[in-house]
């Protein structure tokens, strides 16, 4: 039995009501649910809240709220991985215990259920504990700087300050869209990945990370773009 897991904790301070803002005239939450139908690979699509008027919004696009997350997983330094543990020993408990899980996030407009295919293939054909989304840094990383105490600049790695960027190794970054679990593994290691996690890998433009309301008016013309570029490649 496969699960979709999609935290969402009511209370962003950040960004108020972050997981069902408007989102291109979408609740923010509404894209997560509907990749995860578009996937074709769920039995259960599952929403983890503590939230009344998260859970409405949810069950109206067809996601299930069987349940409302304790509050002691419901506070800002909550990780997600004992979220996820929690959801799916609730499925345990419930009688329909998964043998695979996927955490989506719910502040993931650029999620496409395709990736989400190619996530589960990664995840079954290598037998691994995990697979999830990477993107690459937009700037070799190897080439970073700080600012030192002294106020001026330096290098985190001066060894590289002559290298050329095309010698440099492509370094990724989580792209915060989803974590497809092995659930005998991930019980067993309670983390999202471990050493033998393999990558989901992502255009740089499908990854938006929204935390500022600027991020979001950011992300929101890049999903009007994408839209765009989209109906004019269907006429």
């Amino acid at each position: 039995m496969n699960a979709a897991i999609i935290p969402a904790r009511g209370g962003s301070k950040r960004i108020p009501n972050k997981n069902i803002r408007p989102f291109a005239n979408q609740p923010m939450i509404s894209y997560s649910i509907k990749a995860a139908q578009e996937a074709g690979l769920f039995d259960r699509i599952l929403v983890t809240t503590d939230s009344d008027a998260i859970a409405e919004v949810a069950l109206a696009h067809g996601a299930e709220v069987p349940f409302r997350r304790p509050p002691e997983l419901c506070d800002d330094n909550t990780p997600t991985a004992p979220v996820v543990a929690h959801a799916i020993e609730w499925l345990r408990q419930a009688g329909t215990p998964a043998d695979y899980a996927c955490c989506i996030y719910a502040t993931a407009p650029f999620i496409r259920a395709e990736d989400i295919r190619v996530g589960f293939d990664i995840l079954t054909k290598n037998a691994v504990s995990s697979a999830f989304t990477v993107t690459t840094f937009a700037f070799p990383i190897f080439r970073a700087l700080r600012l030192a105490e002294n106020g001026a600049l330096a290098m985190f790695w001066p060894e590289h300050k002559v290298t050329r960027s095309q010698d440099l190794p492509t370094a990724y970054h989580d792209a915060g869209q989803f974590y497809w679990l092995s659930v005998t593994r991930f019980l067993e290691s309670k983390t999202l990945y471990d050493l033998d996690t393999r990558p989901i890998v992502l255009p740089r433009y499908l990854v938006q990370d929204i935390d500022t309301l600027e991020d979001w008016e950011m992300a929101e013309h890049m999903y009007q773009a994408l839209s765009l570029r989209k109906s004019r490649e269907t006429i």
